[in-house]
């Protein structure tokens, strides 16, 4: 009778304790079972992924390693907060330059703007054209570039690093405008020559000009004077008839000379 008082207290708590495991398990295996996505949603550390994108964007996470001239850094799945991520873009072999620094460019991107979505959740994007003046590119591939990001909000290591080409930039194309003056039309006046006009003129010498364009002149010569002479021989002649009316005359015989 007293063993029997002793040992049924025990097996009623073995009892109580296996039902409980029993059901905690039970509340954990459910738990996992319908909430999958929320137990590593969130994932604390160097959770989030970074791909390099050509211009237009794809879709998905497919890196591309060649891109053009203009591209893009794609952040996906990022924790929630105030937290940026720190670009860098240095140049790496072959297309190094010979000396100073091979830093390209950087650059700080929000990357916190909602909860850790996964591989799928795209937290930012950003699109780039670096200055590669001075650096000369491989004949086919172009310029080597490295992207160094550095992720605020992870905890240890929050480092990641892209290793990628970069076609070089088309060359600006020149432009040349033309402009027309217009020209006022000119009016162009063409004189003929006339054909040079000899006189002929009794007694006188003609002197024929070289034709002008604006018209005509000749010159002629003065009329030799012949008044003089005429006027000279009246008087002569005058004289001799009176000269011989005189002797005429005298000779005659008078009514008492004899002839």
């Amino acid at each position: 009778m007293d063993t029997f008082t002793r040992t049924a207290p025990s097996s009623r708590r073995r009892k109580v304790t296996g039902a409980a495991l029993l059901a905690a398990g039970g509340a954990a295996l459910l738990a996992s079972v319908v909430f999958p996505a929320n137990a590593g949603a969130d994932p604390r550390g160097n959770n989030g992924t970074i791909k390099i994108d050509g211009v237009a964007l794809q879709v998905g996470q497919a890196n591309e390693p060649h891109v053009d001239c203009r591209f893009a850094i794609e952040f996906f799945g990022y924790d929630n907060g105030d937290l940026n991520a720190s670009v860098t873009f240095s140049l790496q072999a072959p297309t190094r330059r010979p000396s100073g620094t091979q830093v390209l460019r950087t650059d700080l991107v929000p990357i916190g703007e909602d909860p850790a979505g996964g591989a799928v959740d795209l937290d930012a994007s950003r699109e780039y054209e670096l200055d590669f003046t001075g650096v000369a590119p491989h004949p086919q591939q172009g310029y080597h570039v490295k992207a160094t990001i550095h992720a605020a909000g992870s905890q240890g290591a929050d480092t990641k690093h892209k290793v990628f080409w970069v076609q070089p930039c088309a060359a600006p194309t020149t432009t040349t405008t033309t402009t027309t003056v217009p020209v006022a039309p000119t009016t162009v006046t063409t004189l003929t020559p006339t054909t040079p006009t000899t006189l002929a003129i009794q007694g006188a010498t003609t002197t024929t000009q070289s034709p002008q364009v604006l018209g005509e002149q000749v010159e002629r010569s003065q009329l030799p004077r012949t008044g003089a002479g005429v006027n000279t021989l009246a008087l002569l002649g005058g004289l001799a008839l009176l000269i011989g009316g005189l002797i005429s005359f005298t000779s005659r015989p008078g009514p008492g000379r004899l002839a």
